[in-house]
């Protein structure tokens, strides 16, 4: 199965490389946000009580961290639909490759391409802005990232494979993510002096705010934060459920 993973980690690579359109407009968001929101929240963050510790880029950088993965992430299930269509999935049914080493090599594929994008975005940030956070930090919100991208698209690809319609899984994705994103705290915190009561609580709910909160704790180099022991367990709970969900899927739509 490791063989089959690497072929079709390479082969999904190759054809990233050869049309690097997604990566590109998956990085100019987070950018846009660091050049023309990132500035905003400086003053806010240094005026506004209840604010995570950290100044506005060590609060900043890696929520967009967690927002491009979550974007690459959840929408690597349209890639999948349109190699239904060409039959691209038929002619893989009528490999020996292994069912589960499909899924693999392409969750592996998004986690590279995922990582990718955030060192870019933190490289930009070091370079251009006034972003103070330690090696260490700064690694292990890449390998938080990474494990992200694993779990949405791994969940992606066998919403994907159940829905099987080009048309209704990005309405579906967008219907989803969008109080998602809202919730976790991405572009504002939501903390107890921030949020009301019904919305601090209704966000401690959503998990994606705990792996927010784990990226900060990182960025902050905060190696004891409850938050970040809390977001990498709730990462990696729903990094098994997905590759487990998957795994299922695959074997059940390509056998």
């Amino acid at each position: 199965m490791l063989r089959d993973t690497w072929l079709i980690f390479l082969r999904d690579m190759k054809l990233c490389l050869r049309n690097p359109t997604w990566l590109i407009i998956g990085i100019m968001q987070p950018l846009l946000y660091l050049f023309l929101f990132g500035p905003l929240m400086v003053t806010v963050v240094d005026h506004t009580p209840g604010f995570p510790s950290g100044n506005a880029w060590a609060v900043l950088t890696p929520a967009l961290i967690v927002q491009t993965a979550l974007f690459s992430g959840s929408f690597a299930g349209v890639g999948l639909l349109t190699e239904y269509r060409v039959g691209v999935v038929d002619r893989f049914r009528g490999t020996p490759a292994s069912r589960s080493a499909l899924l693999f090599g392409k969750v592996l594929a998004q986690a590279v391409q995922a990582t990718a994008q955030s060192a870019l975005i933190v490289l930009v940030t070091l370079l251009v802005f006034d972003l103070n956070a330690p090696a260490f930090g700064m690694l292990l919100s890449l390998a938080i990232a990474a494990v992200l991208a694993i779990t949405l698209s791994s969940g992606s690809y066998a919403l994907a494979m159940v829905l099987k319609s080009e048309a209704v899984f990005p309405s579906l994705m967008n219907a989803v993510l969008l109080p998602l994103l809202l919730l976790s705290g991405v572009l504002l915190p939501v903390t107890e002096q921030l949020a009301p009561g019904w919305l601090y609580n209704l966000a401690r709910i959503n998990p994606l705010t705990h792996v927010v909160d784990a990226e900060r704790a990182a960025f902050r180099g905060d190696l004891s934060s409850t938050g970040l022991l809390t977001g990498s367990l709730v990462l990696l709970s729903m990094a098994g459920l997905a590759l487990l969900w998957g795994t299922r899927t695959f074997q059940k739509e390509n056998a």
